[in-house]
């Protein structure tokens, strides 16, 4: 698979994570948010809370469940991008970090990709 289209199939899980995030309430405020020391795939409100949230995409969980990627390497790397971000964008909402995993067994062509979103999943 080529960088392009590890990149291309990475945005559309992202959005279809956003699509299953719009369908329960949620309010998508921004996406890939980008700092020095790391990446945010989604962030969103609900109720009380502002969720950062990393998607996961694979194809199936046979090797491990998507979720299972997310290292605390890359656990640290969103929290600090995290920090970031609310420092350019104060709330008083509390924040929280979930992980929504997609499953996609035809990529881009699944038309009903498996969707799994973990609260407060770090």
């Amino acid at each position: 698979m080529r960088g392009g289209d590890r990149t291309s199939l990475g945005l559309w899980g992202e959005k279809q994570a956003a699509r299953y995030l719009k369908r329960r309430g949620y309010r998508v405020l921004d996406a890939r948010f980008r700092c020095r020391e790391g990446e945010i795939d989604l962030i969103a409100a609900k109720g009380p809370y502002l969720c950062f949230v990393e998607v996961k995409l694979r194809k199936d969980d046979r090797l491990a469940q998507a979720r299972e990627f997310v290292t605390p390497a890359k656990q640290r790397k969103v929290r600090t991008a995290a920090l970031h971000y609310l420092m350019e964008h104060p709330t008083d909402l509390q924040p929280r970090f979930d992980v929504i995993e997609v499953y996609a067994s035809q990529g881009e062509a699944t038309r009903r990709p498996d969707v799994y979103h973990w609260e407060n999943a770090f």
